[in-house]
């Protein structure tokens, strides 16, 4: 716990990070509380209260990123672990491929743009609420479908809920145009990304492997 704190107070505090909007609802209602416990003179309550807005604070952490710069490639939608690389058709080479990212609550949870374009088509799925980590939480779970367009080129992320997280937000509209890297919402706690790349572009990524947002290059266009 005690290194986590240390690792929070620094991150929160970086002149670079900011904190998403979604975060200041919590911190207001578990503040009152705080002070209310404070002025009664519930000490541990209190306490445990300051420690729950501090993991509040550092989960809605928004860090600046730097984009690459290369062209004809795909970037990483999410934090977190990679944890699944397969063509969404086993039998064709043809297949376009499927990566997973994992997002556990320690991870960044804004999602991002995985290429520039204009945001053709939002799908808003309901659906259940079971471990990001299941390889039917794509099918079942709650979640929003964005596929962005750059000319001929059409990806699709999802953005989708876990066990914890209750809630998908987007903060961007179907018809709007979007850089490289742009921040489109967030998932609330604990969850996963999916995006489906396109074959004409060649996966760099593999199960197993931690990607950052807006930052690591997962796919590049073929020659």
């Amino acid at each position: 716990m005690f290194p986590f704190l240390i690792t929070a107070l620094i991150q929160i505090f970086q002149k670079d990070n900011k904190m998403a909007r979604e975060a200041y609802p919590y911190i207001l209602f578990f503040g009152l509380f705080l002070i209310l416990f404070s002025a009664l003179g519930m000490y541990l309550a209190a306490g445990l209260l300051f420690l729950l807005i501090l993991f509040i604070t550092y989960f809605f952490r928004d860090p600046e990123r730097t984009v690459p710069s290369e062209n004809n490639v795909v970037v990483a939608p999410a934090d977190g672990r990679v944890t699944k690389v397969e063509r969404l058709d086993g039998a064709s080479s043809d297949s376009p491929h499927l990566i997973s990212i994992f997002l556990s609550p320690l991870d960044v949870h804004i999602n991002r743009a995985p290429i520039a374009g204009r945001i053709s088509q939002v799908n808003h799925v309901k659906g259940r609420f079971v471990s990001a980590t299941r390889a039917d939480a794509s099918l079942v779970n709650e979640q929003n479908v964005i596929t962005i367009e750059d000319g001929s080129v059409k990806v699709v992320i999802k953005q989708i809920a876990g066990l914890v997280a209750r809630r998908c937000v987007l903060w961007k509209r179907e018809g709007e145009q979007v850089a490289l890297g742009e921040r489109l919402g967030l998932i609330k706690f604990s969850s996963r990304t999916d995006i489906i790349l396109p074959t004409e572009f060649t996966p760099l990524v593999k199960t197993g492997d931690r990607v950052q947002g807006g930052v690591t290059i997962i796919g590049r266009k073929k020659r």
